[in-house]
């Protein structure tokens, strides 16, 4: 029983969300998040509207607390992949989200229940010592702490998936 309990503190759940990859790099993607997640994964790629010969799919996980990060460490850097992992809060761990562009690299922030970013409170003092008095830099600052570069790039990306499939994987176990 006491097994039982501390696999449940320990499960956790979020999405990958492949926002562009090339036909040929799908599979590995696949192979990447199936070895992240410990189990065989298969996506249902669609094509990616927004940029030509590009794929994207989307995948509900289920696996142990860290999981979304052993994803987005699985896929960054990875040349032309576009990608968001998020990780639910669950007992006992915050929430997660990571963002990842060619061009940008890898955002990561703390979320909270409802799926907020949480800034730390020292993130943020650095942004008012930073800014000092001028206020654009005020803004600059915290837009560079909310991820605002990788919202902007994966925005139109994201519109693609209003109306795609949805696949849950659930770890047995």
């Amino acid at each position: 029983m006491a097994e039982q309990n501390t696999r449940a503190l320990r499960a956790a759940r979020g999405v990958l969300f492949v926002h562009s990859a090339p036909r040929a790099v799908c599979p590995h993607v696949e192979w990447a998040a199936g070895r992240a997640l410990g189990t065989p994964v298969n996506f249902d790629w669609v094509e990616q509207p927004v940029l030509r010969g590009a794929m994207r799919a989307e995948f509900y996980w289920e696996g142990d607390a860290g999981s979304g990060a052993r994803l987005a460490s699985a896929l960054r850097g990875w040349e032309h992949l576009r990608f968001e992992v998020s990780e639910d809060p669950g007992p006992g761990s915050d929430g997660s989200r990571w963002m990842h562009t060619p061009e940008l690299g890898v955002f990561y922030a703390q979320t909270d229940s409802a799926g907020n970013m949480v800034i730390p409170e020292d993130r943020v003092r650095y942004a008012m010592e930073v800014a000092g008095l001028d206020a654009r830099e005020l803004h600059r600052e915290l837009r560079l702490a909310l991820g605002q570069a990788w919202d902007d790039e994966l925005e139109p990306f994201r519109h693609a998936s209003d109306f795609a499939p949805v696949v849950w994987l659930h770890q047995v176990g």
